[in-house]
């Protein structure tokens, strides 16, 4: 911090032009960072709570406009920041600069993400219980007893007392005899486990599922995949930038599916955009080089590459030589031995492979095929017209297992080959939902199916996944640079299964099973340092929250609900509910718990945090639910 408040001479990046040396420095309050001398005068700055990401080396596409020997990839850094996410590009003189201003840099984004509300609240609170225990005439200091008082104000929770004293036989202590006891009652955990010390983690989600744990040799049409939607842009489907950072964001993020709209460039070199928009470009070299760096960085099942292609022919070859070139022995299928009329591959043997999906496939003995073009998602050209394209046959020869096909009748093409992909909007799905359900579970369970969103959602808003997940689809694409709630679904999906983007479904989806319906007891007991809501700050609220907690099933339709505890007034320090809810849910295995707490106002209510966890992945007994985006602890 001292180092970046004293300030640096940095080379800031612009275009191909020659960079501009200016004097960097963090301000007084480590809120911004700022340079001079600059034209904008006091406008020259950059805020910490703006910024998104500071990503290390050559790696913006600033950058990749200069040879790659004229600066030393240790000492470039690029600050990704603002709502358009704009990257402000530096070289420094040595790399030690460098790793102070990256490090310096994300420390100050935990900082400032976390925010200073609850560190305000938390003061509040201890100043209470300083007054409380300042009993003598001496007053402003604790002597030795009132100290003791303090200490015991401040650390004893009335939640797990009244639980010691219940074990205790009303002593403050546990003996083993009591803890076992405890164990096998409250969190339950049998004796076996009691005598090998193998106690649960203190966390609601189950701490085996951190790791694969599921059955990894099925067919691929048994598996849920997580799959990204337009996975270059950063922001909204019109005005947002394309990156390559992006396909490292989402495939380190445990996505196994990413999509690539390859178009026309100039000198003969393929590009990646969206479509006729106003979104900027990246090299298709670019990307398949980021995806060989990262396909197998968070897991080592396969990467589906879902090419939508709209190159002529010459351009197709090039992009058919940057695959082979660059993936190499990743796009190897040689050595899996499985016959077409037989089932697909399963993610265990494809490890480490990468599948591509050829939109416009050719097929065998042509090279010319004549189809409706209904893909385009810009709004200039969404109307179908008849197109003619040919295909080049060293790309379509890049197709093994995943050959990209049109669904004409889900009923009669459930029959034909499980090699074949088929692409839907959410629009035309959610028709066969309502019309042909049962005739979609079936058709899923031979083919693999993916689900994009629909060319409306401009902003990038993200569809509920689960009533395509409880239909069987397999790959339900997700806008990935859009947090929220329906991104929140899908990672807590996946991360019943070590986050690898593989989750088996379950049998009562892949055979059509009845399944056996649960009953689900939670008791809501307290909840502890919850902050206010982001935006009080800037109201004209009170200083202390009224907390309250809502749990949702987030399944099947007839288990979707909501119960709530009730409001306890004026207390995010430690509040306390001790109430029951119990929800019946019919198919537990596809079931989604949703935790939140809000902060309850006479107009409204206010978020403080989710938590949303596999019914399947839920661990028993009393355990804490940490809270996400406040980062808090939630106790159950």
């Amino acid at each position: 911090m001292c180092t970046m408040q004293t300030g640096t001479q940095l080379t800031k990046m612009k275009g191909k032009k020659k960079g501009l040396v200016r004097f960097f420095y963090l301000d007084e309050h480590k809120s911004c960072i700022r340079w001079r001398p600059s034209r904008k005068h006091d406008k020259a700055k950059i805020t910490i709570d703006s910024i998104h990401e500071v990503c290390e080396g050559k790696k913006s596409e600033v950058f990749r406009r200069y040879a790659d020997n004229r600066f030393d990839p240790n000492c470039c850094f690029s600050i990704y920041y603002g709502d358009r996410v704009k990257s402000l590009d530096l070289v420094s003189t040595n790399a030690e600069e460098t790793r102070t201003w990256i490090t310096g840099l994300k420390y100050l984004m935990i900082y400032h993400s976390e925010g200073t509300e609850r560190e305000t609240d938390i003061i509040k609170c201890f100043r209470h219980y300083l007054q409380e225990a300042d009993t003598d005439e001496n007053q402003g200091s604790l002597g030795f007893d009132e100290f003791c008082s303090f200490y015991k104000m401040i650390s004893t929770r009335r939640d797990l007392y009244l639980i010691l004293i219940s074990y205790s036989n009303q002593k403050e202590v546990l003996d083993l005899h009591d803890l076992a006891r405890f164990l096998e009652n409250e969190q339950k955990v049998v004796k076996s486990q009691t005598n090998h010390n193998h106690l649960p983690a203190g966390d609601i989600f189950n701490p085996e599922h951190n790791q694969v744990n599921q059955d990894m040799t099925q067919p691929l049409t048994n598996y849920f995949i997580a799959t990204s939607h337009n996975t270059y842009l950063t922001g909204d489907q019109l005005l947002s930038q394309s990156r390559v950072e992006m396909y490292a964001y989402v495939l380190q993020a445990g996505c196994r599916c990413v999509e690539v709209d390859c178009w026309d460039g100039p000198d003969g070199e393929p590009i990646v955009h969206h479509g006729y928009t106003l979104t900027s470009k990246i090299l298709f070299k670019d990307v398949i080089e980021t995806i060989d760096k990262y396909a197998f960085t968070k897991s080592q099942y396969p990467v589906i590459l879902s090419i939508e292609n709209h190159c002529t022919v010459p351009q197709q070859k090039k992009m058919a030589k940057y695959l082979r070139e660059v993936l190499q022995d990743k796009l190897d299928l040689s050595n899996v031995s499985v016959h077409e009329c037989k089932k697909l591959p399963s993610p265990e043997i494809l490890k480490g492979k990468i599948l591509v999906k050829v939109e416009l496939f050719l097929p065998t003995h042509t090279i010319t095929i004549t189809h409706k073009h209904t893909h385009a998602r810009a709004h200039t050209h969404a109307r179908a017209k008849r197109k003619t394209m040919r295909l080049s046959r060293a790309l379509s020869d890049l197709v093994k297992y995943t050959k990209s096909v049109r669904v004409h009748d889900i009923e009669t093409q459930a029959f034909m080959s499980s090699w074949q992909v088929s692409s839907l909007d959410e629009t035309v799905m959610n028709q066969i939902l309502q019309l042909k359900p049962g005739e979609l579970v079936r058709f899923n369970q031979r083919q693999l199916l993916r689900v994009y969103p629909s060319n409306y959602r401009v902003d990038s808003s993200n569809f509920n996944p689960q009533s395509y997940w409880n239909s069987g689809c397999h790959m339900v694409a997700m806008n990935y640079q859009t947090e929220g709630r329906m991104l929140e679904l899908n990672q807590a999906k996946f991360s019943s299964n070590g986050n690898c983007g593989y989750i088996l479904k379950p049998k009562c989806i892949r055979f059509l099973q009845i399944t056996k319906k649960t009953q689900l007891v939670l008791k809501i007991i307290s909840g502890q340092q919850l902050p206010k809501p982001k935006d009080s700050m800037f109201g004209d609220r009170g200083e202390i929250i009224d907390p309250f907690v809502e749990v949702e099933i987030i399944g099947l339709p007839v288990d979707c609900s909501k119960q709530q505890t009730r409001v306890v007034h004026d207390n995010g320090f430690n509040p306390m509910w001790e109430e029951t809810l119990v929800f019946n849910i019919q198919m537990p295995q596809i079931a989604l718990v949703r935790f939140q707490v809000w902060d309850h106002d006479p107009i409204g209510r206010d978020f403080i945090g989710q938590r949303t966890v596999a019914f399947t992945s839920m661990m028993p007994g009393g355990v804490p639910v940490h809270l996400f985006a406040w980062f808090q602890k939630l106790y159950f």
